[in-house]
């Protein structure tokens, strides 16, 4: 924060998931299925088929993805930057 009270942060912080193989390892770390790793974000079984199997991930499912699997920390940074962006 500075002097003012606002965040400085402009910088967007590190997404947890780039790529289908990282969002496909982490689901099996987990243990799920596919129909139960993506149904939480809006997203078919066969949609998120296509993402870990190498498909561009839209920006916006990138976010979502963080926001849900991401740490509470990791969520809480984000959506600080998103809030500071929505001010710019």
């Amino acid at each position: 924060m500075t002097a003012n009270g606002t965040n400085k942060q402009s910088k967007r912080p590190r997404l947890r998931f780039t790529s289908g193989e990282s969002i496909k390892a982490y689901r099996r770390e987990l243990g799920l299925n596919q129909t139960n790793f993506w149904q939480p974000i809006g997203v078919t079984q066969s949609g998120g088929c296509r993402y870990e199997s190498g498909r561009s991930i839209p920006a916006p499912v990138q976010l979502v993805l963080h926001l849900t699997y991401g740490t509470e920390a990791e969520a809480e940074r984000l959506l600080s930057w998103l809030r500071a962006q929505k001010e710019k």
